[in-house]
């Protein structure tokens, strides 16, 4: 268990003793991606706050379709589950691959960053480990009992958990442009790619549709097997270039508490503006894949021209499905030149992202819920979303108050101590950061 910090401000507070409260624990947790995860690994080990974690799926499971061989996080293992919130505690990556027999290799690898299908692995072993985490229960209501102040989580299989404090982290679903919602057909986002992965190498084209490091990956993926398979692929991305991700040691510094906390206080028109031009911050392409995939199509060139095509600058406007056929016809625009073209293609995969919704779950309980000019969650700086300022937490859904540290990795154990510290009154089990950068962001 980690010591409490000698800090007089963080002194941990004495927990509230539980004669005269209702039974039950002291929050309930709904969603289990890798942020709620690891509050359950942070709060298993303390004695003065309980939770529940529900989670609809049977196990623990990240963007399992995403698992090409080789691909690897795009944060270092330290962004693990709990280690820049506790470095000690068992449930780290590090310990993980000590338990599993793999830590001499891994540190042979020389690598600071984790393959994909070994942190989902990761994530699987610590939830094994965990008495508070519950699979296999899908949330269909919350509500709001004012006698008892306590929200009520109903499941559709039939159960109630009851507790004063909410934390949802219930992640982002796939996004499909406005053009292909509702297209028919086989197409296939991102998420699901390795599934569809040979229904689409026996097709005669493909397209790509987007514009990270999902649509490169699977890009590069098929162009490995093009010769072989001989079909035709396309890539189309909005963006004026295949932009890298910047990932430059004082650009790392605005995943920091005082850019956050710049960011926060800034008007909420600033920051819709500011958070628009920082996308290739988190979304673009890791710079070595950039190159391999020039690289690729270097060596293949030198055989003869390859059937491919990557249209930057080109935007999917009109989608058109034709069941006889088998093909879909997607209607594009070259942006910068205002041209309108097309392409027919047999595959299609939408590697267009996630992209935030409100679960439906809280519908009886908007009226308990902090809403912007937009109807997005007003988010208070320490991750609350609810009237009174601490009874309903959010993971990951606050990217237009917090800015693009809020999906990075390396920064949930930073939230997870935050929102402790709230749950717990004030006390600090794990102490907060509150100024790491050299550089300074306001004035």
């Amino acid at each position: 268990m980690p010591t409490p910090p000698a800090d007089p401000r963080s002194t941990p507070t004495t927990p509230v003793p539980r004669q005269g409260r209702p039974e039950g624990p002291d929050f309930i947790a709904i969603g289990l991606g890798p942020f709620n995860l690891g509050l359950a690994c942070l709060t298993e080990p303390l004695p003065g706050l309980s939770g529940v974690f529900l989670e609809r799926k049977p196990d623990f499971d990240w963007h399992s379709g995403m698992f090409l061989e080789g691909s690897t996080l795009q944060t270092p293992f330290l962004s693990d589950l709990v280690t820049l919130a506790d470095p000690t505690s068992p449930f780290s990556f590090l310990n993980y691959l000590k338990q599993t027999g793999r830590l001499y290799s891994f540190y042979i690898r020389e690598s600071f960053f984790p393959l994909r299908e070994e942190f989902n692995d990761y994530c699987r072993w610590a939830a094994a480990r965990l008495s508070s985490v519950r699979f296999g229960r899908t949330v269909s209501e919350v509500t709001f009992d004012e006698r008892e102040q306590r929200y009520a989580v109903r499941t559709a299989e039939g159960e109630t958990y009851r507790a004063p404090r909410l934390v949802v982290g219930t992640g982002t679903p796939p996004f499909l442009p406005p053009a292909c919602e509702g297209l028919g057909g086989d197409l296939v986002h991102s998420s699901g790619y390795l599934p569809a992965k040979e229904r689409l190498r026996g097709k005669r084209s493909i397209t790509v549709v987007g514009s990270g490091q999902s649509a490169a990956e699977i890009y590069h993926d098929l162009l490995q097997d093009i010769d072989r398979h001989g079909y035709r692929l396309t890539w189309v991305t909005r963006s004026p270039r295949f932009f890298p991700l910047e990932y430059t040691k004082l650009t790392l510094e605005m995943t920091s508490p005082e850019y956050v906390d710049y960011f926060h206080a800034l008007p909420p028109d600033v920051r819709e503006t500011l958070g628009a031009s920082q996308k290739n911050l988190y979304k673009g392409i890791n710079s070595e894949l950039v190159n391999a995939i020039f690289d690729l199509l270097y060596t293949k060139s030198r055989r003869g021209k390859v059937p491919t095509r990557l249209l930057t600058n080109t935007s999917l406007d009109t989608a058109r499905y034709d069941a006889a056929t088998g093909a879909y016809t997607l209607g594009l625009r070259q942006v910068e030149q205002g041209r309108e073209h097309s392409i027919d293609t047999e595959g299609l995969v939408l590697a267009t992202g996630y992209r935030y919704e409100v679960p439906g779950f809280l519908e009886p309980v908007r009226d308990r819920i902090r809403w912007d000019d937009r109807g997005r969650y007003d988010v208070t700086r320490d991750y609350a979303i609810d009237v009174t300022g601490d009874g309903i937490y959010v993971q990951n859904a606050e990217l237009h108050t917090h800015g693009f540290a809020a999906p990075d990795l390396g920064m949930a154990a930073y939230r997870n101590s935050r929102i402790i510290r709230r749950l717990l009154g004030g006390a600090e089990p794990y102490p907060v950061e509150t100024a790491i950068a050299f550089q300074e962001f306001s004035a």
